[in-house]
């Protein structure tokens, strides 16, 4: 299986030596990658639809910089730090929390599917993240995102009833908030300047009094409102664009200039 798996030869160290830098095992029914250990100069590994529960063999791969471990056992992300690593997808497994991922690279993360109920853990030297992906998890609030360099974010599928702590995604620029149980638009803040796209579908917002909360957001052109029970209200799209008249589409629809 793992010679089945390798491919990418490159060149190592001082351009000398070669050796295999990508490997893949989906629907293998594996168990135990200890053998992965001795294979340092991966750089690329998917081990998706696998019945793993211990990824810590991976430790020793260094020089690793994409990781694709979706559809396994998995009820923990924590993992030894490696300095390398940009690209992480843990999606669909039985992930509780977000403890122990501390890779200070990291630019995507993908906790897609899993079991989350808090973002309080994750930590804040995850400086150069950049895309965050929760959708489908038990979230009920936002606190514990702490990270100023975020400019995706997506929380669509959770059961969130109130947004805490987003005056730290200072340059967050698209937020999916999508199937979610809002009833207010409490927690925007003004230090959010560079939101451009808000996706609200299928909250409970039910007064259009709460979409002049959104007017501290200096940047947003777009907002997806559709699905609310204040989508019903007689001249809906109105209303909004009085509250917010910079936005250019509502609804997914452009907006006609007056």
């Amino acid at each position: 299986m793992l010679k089945e798996g390798l491919s990418l030869l490159c060149k190592i160290g001082n351009g000398l030596a070669h050796a295999y830098v990508k490997f893949e095992a989906k629907y293998k029914d594996l168990t135990d990658i200890s053998l992965l250990e001795r294979f340092i100069h991966l750089r690329y590994v998917d081990l998706s639809e696998n019945k793993l529960q211990d990824l810590s063999p991976l430790s020793s791969l260094t020089h690793l910089l994409w990781l694709k471990v979706d559809g396994n056992l998995l009820t923990s992300a924590h993992m030894q730090e490696l300095p390398y690593l940009q690209i992480i997808s843990f999606a669909h497994n039985r992930i509780k929390n977000m403890e122990g991922i501390t890779h200070p690279h990291l630019a995507s993360l993908s906790l897609k599917g899993n079991k989350i109920q808090t973002a309080l853990g994750l930590s804040q030297a995850l400086h150069s993240l950049r895309i965050l992906e929760l959708r489908g998890n038990k979230l009920e609030s936002t606190a514990g995102l702490y990270l100023p360099k975020l400019k995706y974010l997506y929380l669509a599928q959770n059961a969130i009833r109130s947004l805490e702590g987003l005056e730290a995604l200072e340059q967050l620029s698209t937020l999916h908030l999508r199937d979610n149980e809002l009833e207010t638009l409490d927690g925007f803040s003004s230090s959010m300047k560079c939101l451009q796209y808000l996706n609200l579908r299928n909250n409970g917002i039910s007064s259009l009094q709460e979409v002049a909360k959104l007017q501290v957001l200096p940047m947003l052109q777009a907002l997806v409102l559709m699905d609310n029970p204040c989508s019903d209200e007689t001249n809906y799209q109105q209303e909004v664009l009085v509250q917010l008249p910079h936005l250019k589409r509502l609804d997914k629809e452009p907006v006609e200039e007056n």
